[in-house]
């Protein structure tokens, strides 16, 4: 056996279809595409979803829920990560900027405090909410909040 008289198996392959290359190939006249109907046009294509007439499954199946247009995102900063900031630069305000300056907010996003962890310092904390645990924790140590 050689490289130059290998041959696939017997049957394995075949030669393909030539559609549309006159009546004596048995395959010219509507070139297996039927008789009329926009199948057989040229510049036919399929709209995405079409089940030939039915009703589409993205129109049968209902829709659910709302969506609340209302509806702001905030990111969430927790008490323990206000103390770690405030303990790492010696802050006693922290605002969106120096949220920012440590990398916590890109600047654009909505921040909300959250009471998660434990405040020790005393701090003037400027955001856009506050949740009631945040919001006493830091007046219990004699800080301040502001909503923005």
């Amino acid at each position: 056996m050689k490289l130059n008289n290998l041959k696939p198996a017997a049957g394995s392959t075949h030669s393909r279809r030539r559609i549309g290359r006159g009546p004596g190939s048995g395959l010219g006249g509507t070139s297996t595409r039927g008789h009329k109907g926009a199948k057989a046009r040229s510049g036919y294509k399929r709209k995405i979803g079409f089940e030939g007439g039915q009703m589409p499954l993205q129109r049968r199946v209902p829709k659910a829920g709302f969506k609340n247009i209302n509806h702001k995102e905030y990111f969430a900063v927790n008490l323990s990560t206000l103390q770690k900031l405030a303990d790492e630069k010696n802050l006693t305000k922290i605002g969106l900027e120096e949220l920012q300056a440590a990398h916590l907010t890109n600047g654009k996003e909505l921040v909300k405090v959250l009471g998660n962890g434990e405040l020790k310092a005393k701090l003037e904390v400027e955001a856009h909410a506050f949740s009631k645990s945040a919001e006493e924790a830091i007046k219990a140590v004699g800080g301040n909040t502001t909503i923005i």
